[in-house]
Order: C-alpha cells, then sequence, then structure tokens
C-alpha cells in the first residue's frame, strides 16, 4: 500500500509552508493571500529512510467573493476531496493566532467522516509563550494535537514521529503490506525502460491555451483545475504519467505550468512567482512542449516564450491545441467574407483553404528559430491527435539522448567543413583536427580547431544543418563548442648530456687570450716598444 500524507485546513493557515518544509525544498508558492493553492501538489519525501507521497491542496472553504457555483471554487474543492481519497493520513492545519474559527469546525467535521488518522497542526507556535493556545484546539475532537512552525521548522520532528507510526508499512517494515511474495521467489529484472529516469516533459504557453486539458485528457483524470478563466494554474503541478507498449514500460512527468503574459501585465506577486516557477520548470525539463492557440494564431509573446527555450537549450515539441475550431471555421472559408478577413489576419494573406501541412509552414516561418521542432496539431477536447503527441514526445526524447559514435562524427564534420569553408575577413582557412560528443542532453559537440574565431553563427547553423540531415535530432538544440588545439614549440637546440666530451664549457674570464692561443696560462703577453 502506497503511503499517503493529504495537508489540508482552511485557506491562509500555512499548508504550503508546512509542505515545503517537509519536501525540504521550495516547491508550493507561500504567500500571504488567502486562495494561492489551487491544483494538488505533489512531491515523493523520504524521512528517516521512509518514503512517501505529500500532498498539498486548495484550502477549504469559499474566498471572499466567491460563490459555491464558482468553476474555480468547485473545481479546487474536487481537488481536496481526491487528496482526502487517497490519503493515508491527514494534517488538518490550524493557526495559533486566530484560534479556532467556525470554518475550523467545519473542516474537523468533514474529516472525521474520512475514518482515517487526522492530525491537528497548529501552526505558526513560534516560541514557548504561543503553547498557550493549544488546548483551544481540542474543541475539533482529535486527540492529537502538535504545536508547529512551518517557517522556522520547529516542531517537525515531533510531527512526523507521530506521523511514521500511523503509515501503512509492510512485514518487513519496507516494502508493501499485501507483498505475498516468498523468500524463494525469483522476479524478473526491471526494464530498462523502467529503471530509467522518466522524461520530464514541461508544458508551456500563454493563459487559456489548453495545457491544463492536455494533461488531462492524456492521463484520463482530472488532475489539474481546467476553467475557461484565463490564470487558473498558478503553480507548477507534477503529474506522473506511465504508458505501456508493447511490454516496455515508459515513465514521464507531466509538468503543468501557470500562462506567461507580457511583464508589463504581471501586476501581483503570486503572479510574478508564477512566472518565476515557469521559468524554473523550463530550465529543469528535458522536453518543452509549446502550446498555442489555433484560433488567434501565432503572437508576440508566443516568440518570447519560445526565445525561452532556446535560451534554456531544451529539447521543443510545438503543439498548436483547438485545431477542432479552426476546422469548424475553415469549412466555412468559402461561405462567408468574416472567416476570409479572419484568415488573413492570422496568416498575412488571405486564402480559399487552410491544411495542417499549410498551417505547419506557417507556423515554421514564424518561429524560424524553433525550426527543429516538430509541429503536432491537437485538440484536447475530443483528443484529435493525441496518440500522435505522445508518439513525438517518444521520438524526440530518444533523439534527445543519444550519443553520436566519434569516428562516424569526425567523418561527418570532415566531409561538411571540406564541403564548405567558412568565410574569413583575414582570408583564413579553417582546419579541423578532432571532435568527440562531451554531453548528451542537450546534445554537445567539442571541435578542435586550428581557429576559431572563423566560426560565425551562419556557419555553425551549417554545420548544426548537417549534423540533422545525418543524425536527425529533430526538436533538439546543438551545441557546438569551438577550441583551438594547443600548439607545442619545440626548442631549437637540445641540451646534452652532462659529460659529452664535444660540450663547451664556458672560459674562464681570468684566462688571458694568449692562454688561449696557447702560449700557455703563465706566460705574459709582450708588449710593443
Amino acid at each position: 500500500m502506497q503511503s499517503v500524507i493529504a495537508i489540508v485546513g482552511r485557506p491562509n493557515v500555512g499548508k504550503s509552508a508546512l509542505f515545503n518544509r517537509l519536501a525540504g525544498r521550495r516547491i508550493a508558492i507561500v504567500h500571504d493571500e488567502p486562495g494561492v493553492t489551487r491544483d494538488r501538489v505533489m512531491a515523493e519525501v523520504e524521512w528517516r529512510g521512509r518514503p512517501f507521497t505529500l500532498i498539498d491542496t486548495g484550502g477549504i472553504g469559499l474566498l471572499r467573493g466567491e460563490r459555491a457555483t464558482d468553476v474555480i471554487a468547485a473545481a479546487a474543492f474536487d481537488q481536496v476531496q481526491m487528496a482526502l481519497d487517497a490519503a493515508s493520513v491527514i494534517l488538518l492545519v490550524v493557526n495559533v493566532q486566530d484560534g479556532v474559527v467556525p470554518l475550523d469546525v467545519e473542516v474537523a467535521k468533514r474529516l472525521r467522516t474520512a475514518h482515517k488518522p487526522v492530525f491537528v497542526v497548529v501552526n505558526k507556535v513560534d516560541n514557548d509563550r504561543a503553547d498557550v493556545g493549544l488546548p483551544e484546539f481540542a474543541q475539533l475532537g482529535f486527540e492529537k494535537l502538535i504545536p508547529v512552525s512551518a517557517i522556522h521548522g520547529r516542531g517537525m520532528e515531533n510531527l512526523m514521529d507521530e506521523v511514521l507510526r500511523h503509515l501503512p508499512t509492510t512485514s518487513d517494515g519496507e516494502g508493501p503490506a499485501d507483498a505475498d511474495t516468498t523468500p524463494t521467489e525469483q522476479t524478473e529484472p526491471p526494464t530498462p525502460s523502467a529503471t530509467s529516469a522518466p522524461l520530464r516533459l514541461a508544458i508551456v504557453g500563454r493563459p487559456n491555451v489548453g495545457k491544463s486539458s492536455i494533461i488531462n485528457t492524456l492521463t484520463n483524470s482530472q488532475r489539474v483545475i481546467v476553467s475557461p478563466v484565463p490564470g487558473t494554474t498558478r503553480d507548477s503541478v507534477d503529474v506522473p504519467f506511465e504508458v505501456t507498449t508493447e511490454g516496455r514500460r515508459e515513465r514521464f512527468v507531466l509538468v503543468d505550468t501557470a500562462g506567461l503574459r507580457k511583464a508589463r501585465r504581471v501586476d501581483d506577486t503570486v503572479e510574478y512567482f508564477s512566472t518565476e516557477r515557469t521559468r524554473a520548470a523550463i530550465e529543469g525539463a528535458d522536453l518543452v512542449v509549446l502550446v498555442l492557440d489555433a484560433e488567434t494564431g501565432i503572437v508576440e509573446q508566443d516568440k518570447k516564450i519560445a526565445d525561452l527555450i532556446t535560451e534554456a537549450r531544451r529539447a521543443c515539441l510545438i503543439v498548436v491545441n483547438k485545431w477542432d475550431l479552426v476546422a469548424d471555421s475553415v469549412r466555412l472559408a468559402q461561405e462567408t467574407e468574416f472567416a476570409r478577413r479572419e484568415q488573413e489576419r492570422v496568416f498575412g494573406r488571405p486564402k480559399r483553404l487552410v491544411t495542417l501541412g499549410e498551417f505547419g509552414d506557417w507556423v515554421r516561418e514564424k518561429l524560424f528559430f524553433l525550426d527543429y521542432a516538430p509541429v503536432i496539431f491537437t485538440s484536447a477536447k475530443d483528443g484529435f491527435q493525441l496518440d500522435r503527441l505522445l508518439e513525438a514526445v517518444r521520438y524526440v526524447g530518444a533523439q534527445w539522448r543519444q550519443k553520436i559514435p566519434t569516428a562516424i562524427l569526425n567523418r561527418t564534420l570532415a566531409d561538411a567543413i571540406e564541403r564548405r569553408q567558412p568565410v574569413s575577413k583575414l582570408g583564413h582557412r579553417l582546419k579541423f583536427f578532432y571532435a568527440t560528443q562531451v554531453k548528451q542532453c542537450p546534445p554537445t559537440l567539442l571541435l578542435f580547431v586550428n581557429r576559431k574565431e572563423v566560426f560565425s553563427p551562419a556557419y555553425e547553423k551549417y554545420l548544426a544543418g548537417e549534423l540533422r540531415r545525418v543524425f536527425g535530432f529533430e526538436g533538439c538544440p546543438i551545441v557546438l563548442v569551438p577550441r583551438e588545439r594547443p600548439k607545442t614549440i619545440e626548442p631549437v637546440r637540445k641540451s646534452r648530456p652532462a659529460g659529452n666530451s664535444r660540450e663547451r664549457t664556458r672560459p674562464d674570464r681570468n684566462v688571458d687570450r694568449g692562454a688561449k692561443r696557447g702560449r700557455g696560462p703563465g706566460r705574459p703577453r709582450r708588449r710593443a716598444k
């Protein structure tokens, strides 16, 4: 049985701060504003050798101005309920500074129906004087009251000592409790695909382009909140995802990110932190899926997001979502003047018919610096071509991790340089010595040449294109690092070994010229009269 700890409570009591403290890193956004967390934020945590899954949830209760019928409020409440259903132990977080409020009583009443171990975590107990407020929370009806300070790390050891006693254990204290394998039973070794690290996919794009919808459709679940309201997703949410094909188990981690708006439109600190988490998700991903809106086409913000991907040197896959809406408008292109004007506005020229190939060429033309990225057309609403999206993810992931043999790499580069020499202002000719692949993610090649200044960006792009033509690397940036080979200078005269008869010693300065000519050292030179 998998061990799961769910953190619940009313808004703004410090649930995300406790989550980050137990996880040992900043995952969930912590802010004084209520209602920052909406989706279920999950992390795999190990405490004293005991692994478990930790879940942070949104606040239970309506914020000021919200209604029970609001889409986001109802979806956030459903996320909390799913966390409670999967939990082995529940941590009810309350605020000692506020005392017991009616909403705490309502949350406690709901948790009693779950019939699971519940610990009341009294947060913000920063010193011993705050302990006097603990007895008040006994009215919630739970036995265990544990004072902590999530910000300062106070009381974490006592909390986890109590929680670990109630987590499900195995017969040997480590594996699943329901494992019925005997000591003599032999199990098959795991396949390499199952033991390798999962491929991290960051789903990025502008707000309301369908990022969360794609994740929910791929996982066939309501893992993240989806609503027509832009900015619904605030945190970067990791969603583990497995696919089994032909007996092979492939593991992925889908990272749902907040939509990136223009910098001048980021008007609060929560959105600023959401933007920074999205940037960090791009840098930490293996493959970035850039989601575009087929209805609005490519705008300036899409190009800026694509530029972030190229700067991070991540593998990329372009997904044009909501293609079903465009297909409907294309069918009306010959019937309505409005549709013709819309196509002229989006594509820059009137067209009678738009096909997948034409739209794909237009996307590559607009995002010319990502021309190596495959373009996939999808519709998260009806699942159009999502299977092809998974195939493209597998292919680009394999390209991202491929290793080129050194001998074949050197022959390919030597032929490419021989066919086309770079243009040099000083008339220098490039001499290629040796190349090797020093890194796989991203593919990084070290080239030893005579002069690295002749490597212009245009010539680097030419070599990258030749490498793609031979080895693929589709969807992956190729990093070429030219380095001059160190020059070895031999000495003009070699030193002779000691004791050589031919070695000449330096004459003594006190010996006169007569002595040098053989007249003897004691014979003085004759003076002229």
